[in-house]
């Protein structure tokens, strides 16, 4: 897959998450997802989005304690 596809990739599911950011899990596991095909392919990960996957981790993990 080429890197401007999986960029695309990337921006639609984080425009989800500005219109709907109570589902931080299913954006956690699409942005681990995305993640992974660009280790698989040699892809070199932003910094941006490994730190956006760090903080969607966090927030997961607070969100699941409250409930």
């Amino acid at each position: 897959m080429a890197f401007e596809e999986l960029m695309a990739r990337i921006n639609l599911f984080l425009s989800e998450a500005e219109t709907e950011p109570h589902d931080a899990h299913e954006i956690l596991l699409q942005l681990q997802q995305e993640l992974n095909q660009m280790k698989a392919t040699g892809q070199p990960l932003p910094d941006d989005l490994l730190n956006l996957e760090m903080q969607l981790d966090k927030e997961f993990t607070r969100l699941k304690r409250k409930s």
